[in-house]
């Protein structure tokens, strides 16, 4: 009896000790204060959590309610990286959270606010709103060009206000779907509604993009003209993150011959790499209509060409890169010659030979760049509103935005949807929008 009575004391010790270790939980205080005069919706506080790999779920609370929040698994390693929630903030506002990080149970569940998807073409199935193959990532290698075997020849991303695409080929363009309401409508479209989907009030593909920039698209630039990434070794598509509150896309294009940009006097003595990487993801969170671009490259590139600091010490002194927006037909354009530049104009969404069953569509495009990134804003051509642009650190990020007249007034809508219809509005909005990007922000934690 006192044998069994030890083994039961023991079991229970050890249960004791395991479950002791296994479970961990650390409650980290989080500040977030709006130092600017500019109110700021679902503005996105993001926690890194590179600490905490032992994280399972998480709980985030401000005066005794919770607030809805997201963890992100970024790199596919299996351990997540950050914890995202977003938040309203007047004029100079500071609010205090509390994020609760434990080893056990899972992410806590909401309602969905954004939407991705990315699928295979089925040819057995003729509808286009009907489509059943989804994946999650696709990586080709150079000469493969999946643009007609996948649907709507890329991933598509939405929240409730606006949706996007990135093509899978060697132009890589961002384009748009705009709404007439708010509300998730790719599941059911699938970027292509049909006759009975367009009749009950959902959106539609708005932007015929061609080979242009489209909305914000990064190319490469040979000095006179933007170049299109046909020389690549792999290019990856991939969906990171698909909500509840963000969608992260994934573009990679390995071994990158990029084009280059000849310096009048170039240096032999430390000539730039025959090939780069570049890493591009798009976020789009819920409650705005923006879609945050960051980019990474495998090495820095100057912001001017300086024959003395640029050519000799750099390995990349040659890489520009080229960004915009299309120069929509007929379309007005709007410039502060500091790196926010848009258009407000009416085109056909679609080539002449498909034009059947679409209506001219009337849209506002809109990018903004931080200016240190700029080499020159180029003359509005036939085909773009361009900038020639570098990254000295590596890095490049910038914002990409837009409207559809289509959006119809909406109780209660979010970020002007359904308040903007006219080039004059448009404008307007874009000079608040940049406001709203670079507001300061001290998030403390």
């Amino acid at each position: 009896m006192k044998k069994h009575l030890f083994l039961l004391l023991l079991f229970l010790c050890c249960c004791v000790a395991v479950f002791g270790q296994a479970v961990t939980a650390v409650v980290i205080p989080v500040d977030v204060a709006n130092q600017s005069a500019t109110p700021l919706t679902s503005h996105p506080v993001v926690i890194p959590l590179s600490s905490y790999r032992w994280l399972r779920s998480a709980l985030v609370m401000r005066d005794g309610q919770e607030v809805p929040y997201q963890l992100d698994d970024l790199d596919g390693d299996g351990y997540f990286d950050e914890l995202c929630f977003l938040t309203d903030l007047k004029p100079h506002e500071q609010l205090q959270f509390s994020v609760e990080l434990s080893s056990v149970g899972q992410p806590h569940s909401y309602e969905p606010q954004v939407y991705a998807e990315m699928l295979l073409s089925n040819k057995k199935i003729k509808e286009e709103n009907k489509q059943d193959l989804y994946i999650s990532s696709l990586t080709v290698d150079r000469g493969t060009n999946p643009y007609w075997q996948l649907h709507h020849h890329g991933p598509a991303f939405e929240n409730r206000l606006v949706g996007y695409r990135v093509y899978f080929d060697h132009r890589q363009t961002v384009d748009i779907y705009g709404k007439y309401r708010e509300g998730l409508e790719l599941r059911d479209t699938q970027f292509y509604p049909d006759s009975t989907q367009k009749a009950s009030g959902f959106g539609d593909d708005v932007l015929w993009v061609g080979s242009t920039l489209g909305l914000g698209t990064l190319r490469g630039w040979d000095g006179e003209q933007p170049v299109m990434l046909d020389d690549v070794q792999h290019r990856t598509l991939r969906i990171i993150a698909r909500g509840p509150l963000r969608t992260v896309i994934e573009v990679v294009d390995e071994g990158w011959n990029a084009p280059l940009t000849l310096h009048p006097s170039p240096s032999t003595l430390n000539p730039p790499p025959t090939t780069l990487t570049m890493t591009t993801r798009y976020t789009l969170y819920a409650g705005r209509r923006d879609c945050m671009v960051d980019i990474r490259f495998s090495y820095p590139s100057p912001t001017a060409l300086d024959p003395l600091s640029s050519t000799l010490n750099s390995p990349s002194a040659f890489h520009q890169f080229c960004t915009g927006v299309i120069n929509v037909k007929n379309s007005t354009e709007y410039t502060d010659r500091e790196g926010l530049r848009g258009c407000w104009g009416t085109d056909w969404p679609v080539s002449a030979k498909d034009s059947v069953g679409h209506k001219r569509e009337t849209v506002g495009l809109g990018i903004c760049l931080p200016r240190q990134n700029i080499v020159s804003e180029l003359p509005a051509d036939k085909r773009n509103y361009a900038f020639v642009v570098s990254a000295p650190t590596a890095e490049l990020h910038y914002a990409v935005t837009f409207c559809s007249d289509n959006e119809q007034p909406q109780p209660a809508a979010a970020d002007s949807f359904g308040s903007i219809h006219s080039a004059e509005a448009w404008f307007t909005y874009l000079q608040a929008w940049k406001q709203r990007l670079t507001a300061a922000v001290k998030v403390s934690f």
